[in-house]
């Protein structure tokens, strides 16, 4: 299958699955029900798309927060997950566990059914 079918793609991942972020790694806080985790880059045109869609699914679903992360500040927090590209989303439960992750940018659709393992 071609990478660019795949890309922006909502699933589970092994690697960080189960792994626990707080809001002291983040630089932000995390959602009541759940968090959307964004790593961008200054000149990534999907990532201003995909800062759009998070941010109207965060206003949308109540107790749910949108943290956007500068992939090139964090790069230890991005070695640490296995960021490979921007963007990447990771979809955090309650407590900051890692239930969801994406490569690319995702649909609303996708990212509205993958905070239902969240939540």
């Amino acid at each position: 299958m071609p990478r660019r079918r795949r890309s922006g793609g909502v699933r589970v991942r092994g690697q960080g699955d189960g792994q626990r972020l707080g809001a002291d790694r983040l630089g932000g806080e995390l959602g009541e029900r759940a968090t959307l985790v964004q790593f961008s880059s200054a000149f990534c045109a999907p990532c201003r798309a995909t800062r759009r869609i998070l941010g109207e699914v965060a206003a949308l679903v109540p107790g749910v927060a949108h943290v956007d992360i500068d992939a090139e500040a964090r790069l230890d927090l991005v070695r640490e997950l296995g960021v490979l590209k921007t963007p990447t989303v990771l979809v955090l439960d309650a407590d900051g566990r890692i239930v969801r992750r994406a490569a690319g940018q995702p649909r609303k659709a996708d990212v509205i059914a993958a905070l239902g393992e969240a939540v």
